[in-house]
């Protein structure tokens, strides 16, 4: 009877092991990285969520009608080291013009992967060095 018990502790430890693994997904599931986009737009709202951070940008169409992009981008703490946490010392800052490049999703909704920020002040960071293809 031990050994049943300790046999069914040790398979629930895999399958719980294996929880995280399923639940970080490929960036390349929800992005097409053969489909870059840049969007120019004010900031109306920063999530600063783990894993990743949330930027919107409220951008003007050609028509004038205004559409809210979503941008996934690095960790808090990712921000934070690039300095980007705090408005004072040139971070994010609601209201002001951010340019935004990426690669858009594959849903075909307003949304994208930020690979890198064109700043108001006309800096450029680059959020994310990867390769879409995991070389």
């Amino acid at each position: 009877m031990t050994s049943k018990l300790w046999g069914a502790w040790a398979v629930c430890g895999v399958l719980a092991a294996a929880v995280p693994a399923v639940a970080h997904h490929a960036v390349q599931a929800q992005y097409d990285f053969d489909k870059p986009i840049e969007f120019t737009g004010k900031l109306v709202k920063m999530e600063w969520i783990s894993p990743h951070s949330m930027l919107h940008l409220e951008v003007t169409n050609k028509d004038g009608t205004k559409t809210e992009w979503l941008f996934q981008t690095t960790s808090p703490t990712t921000l934070r080291q690039r300095g980007l946490a705090r408005s004072s010392e040139g971070g994010f800052e609601v209201g002001k013009t951010y340019t935004a490049l990426g690669f858009a999703a594959r849903s075909g909704r307003p949304m994208g992967f930020l690979r890198e920020i064109g700043m108001p002040d006309g800096r450029r960071i680059v959020m994310w060095f990867g390769d879409p293809n995991g070389n």
